[in-house]
C-alpha cells in the first residue's frame, strides 16, 4: 500500500482544515485529486510529505507510521513532487540539467558530486520528457510548459513510489497544456509501479489513465472512487452546488453548466 489515511483530521491555527479523512492508495494506482481553492489540497499533500502531522488519526505513507517509523528526508526521496512551492525555491541560474540533477539529492541546488549514472540518467530523462534541447538553459529563461518538463525529469531522478503532480498546468496555455497533459499521459504508462496523485480544479484535465478520483471540499473527502462513478454529472452537480451536465470525449471529461 502506497498510503493509508484512517480519520485523519488536522487543526492550525484553531480551524480545522482537514477532518475525518479515509483514504487509500494501492501501488501502482493513479489518482485525480479535484478540489476548488481553499478545499484543503495544499494542506493534505504537505502531510502526505511529513511536513504536517495529524491532529487526530493515522497516517501510513510508504510502509512509514507517522509517529512511529523515521520519515523527514528518507520518505521524501521515495516521493517525486512538482508544485509551485518548489519551483519558486530553485535557483533560476542554474540550468534545467542541474536541476534534473538536484532531485537525485532531493535538494534545492547541486551540491555534492553526481555519479556518472545520475548524469546519464538525468540526461535520459531530459530526452524523455523533450527537454534535451535546452538541458543547458538557465531556468529562468524557460517558458512555464518547459520548467514543469523539467521539474517532471528532476522528480523522477530519485526513481519515487509516489509522483505528486501538484496542478502542473497552472499558467500554461491550451496548447502548452495539453502538451504537458500528453506527457504525464506517457508517464503513467511508463513507470506502472509509481503511484501519480494528480491535482487539479479543471475537471477536463482527468486523463484516462487516472482510474480513480477523490473530490475534496472545505476539508472533507465528499466523494473517492473509480473515476467513472465520480466523475457524472449527478456527482459533480451535488460537489458544485450547482447543476452542471459531464459530457466525456475521447475518454475525458468536460463540464458545462446546465
Amino acid at each position: 500500500m502506497i498510503l493509508n489515511l484512517d480519520q485523519v483530521s488536522l487543526m492550525k491555527e484553531g480551524n480545522w482544515i482537514l477532518k475525518d479523512i479515509n483514504w487509500q492508495i494501492d501501488n501502482g494506482e493513479h489518482w485525480a485529486m479535484l478540489g476548488l481553492n481553499g478545499a484543503g489540497k495544499t494542506a493534505l499533500l504537505h502531510m502526505l510529505c511529513a511536513y504536517y502531522f495529524p491532529t487526530k488519526g493515522s497516517v501510513t505513507v510508504l510502509n512509514r507510521r507517522f509517529g512511529k517509523d523515521p520519515l523527514g528526508d528518507e520518505l521524501r526521496r521515495k516521493i517525486g513532487i512538482v508544485s509551485s512551492t518548489i519551483k519558486e525555491r530553485l535557483y533560476e541560474s542554474d540550468s534545467a540539467y542541474q536541476i534534473v540533477l538536484s532531485g537525485a539529492f532531493a535538494s534545492i541546488g547541486l551540491y555534492e558530486t553526481p555519479t556518472d549514472d545520475m548524469r546519464e540518467k538525468a540526461q535520459q530523462l531530459l530526452k524523455e520528457l523533450g527537454c534535451f534541447g535546452y538541458a543547458n538553459r538557465s531556468f529562468r529563461k524557460l517558458s512555464q510548459g518547459e520548467r514543469q518538463r523539467v521539474l517532471i525529469a528532476r522528480s523522477l531522478m530519485a526513481n519515487p513510489d509516489l509522483l505528486i503532480l501538484d496542478e502542473p498546468t497552472n499558467g500554461l496555455d491550451f496548447l502548452a497544456r495539453e502538451q504537458l497533459l500528453e506527457t504525464i499521459d506517457h508517464l503513467a504508462t511508463r513507470t506502472p509501479s509509481t503511484s501519480i496523485i494528480f491535482v487539479t480544479h479543471h475537471v477536463e484535465e482527468i486523463l484516462p489513465c487516472f482510474h480513480k478520483t477523490l473530490l475534496l471540499k472545505s476539508g472533507h473527502i465528499f466523494a473517492a472512487d473509480q473515476t467513472n462513478q465520480i466523475v457524472t454529472s449527478e456527482v459533480l452537480s451535488d460537489f458544485f452546488n450547482i447543476q452542471v451536465r459531464v459530457s466525456w470525449i475521447n475518454a475525458r471529461p468536460t463540464i458545462s453548466k446546465v
